[in-house]
């Protein structure tokens, strides 16, 4: 099983830039190759995927709600996603997580509060 960490998290307002960051845990000992996707899940609210990556590097898939706003990407030699949040709305308040595409998320995830 892959366990990742994520982070870059954190307050933010309205209009603002975050940049998240999904590695391995280093007790794990495969290499991150694989299409991965960040997730995210609103208080009361069904989580969602926000944007796929595939393994090479071409983004695959982002959610209507983000298109514009959101940029995935990696670092297959760091064995790193990131996902570059510009324009934050307040409706991106959420937990973000990452995880192998189709795979349930299993990390702490990281909060990302954007303020109106």
């Amino acid at each position: 099983q892959v366990q990742l960490v994520e982070s870059g998290g954190g307050l933010v307002q309205s209009g603002g830039s975050l940049r998240l960051s999904c590695t391995m845990s280093r007790f794990t000992s495969t290499r991150l190759f694989y299409p991965m996707s960040w997730y995210r899940q609103a208080p009361g609210k069904e989580r969602e995927v926000v944007a796929t990556i595939s393994s090479g590097g071409d983004p695959t898939y982002y959610a209507d709600s983000v298109k514009g706003r959101f940029t995935v990407s990696r670092d297959n030699a760091e064995d790193t996603v990131f996902l570059q949040m510009d324009s934050l709305k307040s409706e991106d308040t959420a937990v973000y997580y990452c995880a192998v595409r189709g795979a349930t998320p299993t990390g702490q995830g990281t909060q990302v509060t954007v303020s109106s």
